[in-house]
């Protein structure tokens, strides 16, 4: 077996399991802060075998699609998983213009949970329908930005161009990269559900985005969509991780320096989350769209490098 052949068995390891230990570690966190022993970092996988073992339960107003969203979205967010580098910058597909096809399985996720909260008939669930809808509008275009400056920047149009900003930029690729990281820090804490955007723990409908829409799941769909928001976390922290760690890096060193950024980040949305509060709904707007500042900061920097301008 190849070592690239392994790095790829690796990877589907990884995106099938470290979700669930991200969030663990996330609770954990917030926890230690709130002076609690918290449960064991594999709760999430726990809740996750335990509502797949329950019957479901769908109302009246609902159809096939409020049925297979779960599915389907979990389906999209994997396969979208699979364009992006995890260890070692290796990608399971690596093809030129991944990034549309990437874009296009988000966005079939996001648009069918967006129908399925619809469905339900529920004026709340539309409330956060639109919500999450208003938000990605915002988000999409700011990612666009980002990851595509940078792939233009190095002349790779696929996600490895990820590891070779400092090769192509020199100095000024530190700069791009702290701006990529904190932007895509933002898009995680806010496709996450995070504070201060979201709170996941939270059971007040009107301060609710992503916990409203999925008010009428449960069972297995419930579990399917929460391990699919789980991954959403995950894949954009692999897009942080490999933006931090150098390509260079043996088999062994890349998956230690991985699981460590893994932990790091996950401690750091943790620390978040126990730092400050949820925003009011007026001044999330204003919080998301510091992500379009920053990956306008980022366009206006590879231009400079690219055409000196």
């Amino acid at each position: 077996m190849t070592e690239e052949m392994l790095m790829k068995i690796l990877n589907i390891l990884f995106l099938l399991v470290i979700p669930f230990l991200m969030t663990g570690i996330i609770r954990k966190t917030k926890a230690f802060f709130g002076g609690r022993k918290g449960a064991s970092v594999f709760q999430p996988l726990y809740d996750f075998i335990k509502l797949m073992k329950k019957t479901s339960t769908f109302s009246n107003t609902t159809t096939w699609i409020f049925r297979f969203s779960p599915l389907v979205g979990l389906a999209c967010t994997i396969f979208a998983c699979l364009f992006i580098p995890i260890v070692g910058g290796t990608t399971i597909i690596n093809i030129q213009g991944g990034l549309i096809i990437f874009a296009y399985a988000l966005g079939l996720s996001k648009f069918i949970s967006l129908l399925a909260a619809m469905e339900t008939a529920s004026s709340f669930e539309g409330m956060g329908a639109s919500r999450e809808a208003c938000f990605t509008t915002i988000i999409e275009p700011a990612f666009f930005i980002v990851i595509a400056s940078i792939m233009a920047m190095c002349k790779i149009y696929t996600f490895d161009s990820l590891a070779l900003v400092i090769q192509n930029a020199g100095s000024i690729g530190y700069l791009i990269i702290i701006f990529a990281v904190l932007a895509l820090l933002i898009m995680l804490l806010t496709e996450g559900c995070r504070v201060p955007v979201d709170d996941p723990a939270t059971h007040l409908e009107l301060t609710m985005i992503h916990e409203v829409m999925i008010l009428d799941n449960c069972s297995s769909e419930l579990a399917l969509i929460s391990w699919s928001a789980y991954m959403k976390m995950f894949l954009l922290a692999s897009l942080i991780s490999n933006l931090i760690l150098p390509s260079s890096l043996g088999l062994g060193a890349s998956i230690a320096a991985f699981l460590l950024m893994m932990f790091v980040i996950s401690v750091l949305v943790g620390t978040i989350e126990s730092g400050i509060a949820r925003l009011r709904m007026s001044h999330v707007f204003e919080f998301v769209f510091v992500m379009s500042s920053f990956a306008l900061v980022i366009a206006s920097l590879v231009a400079v490098k690219m055409y000196g301008v």
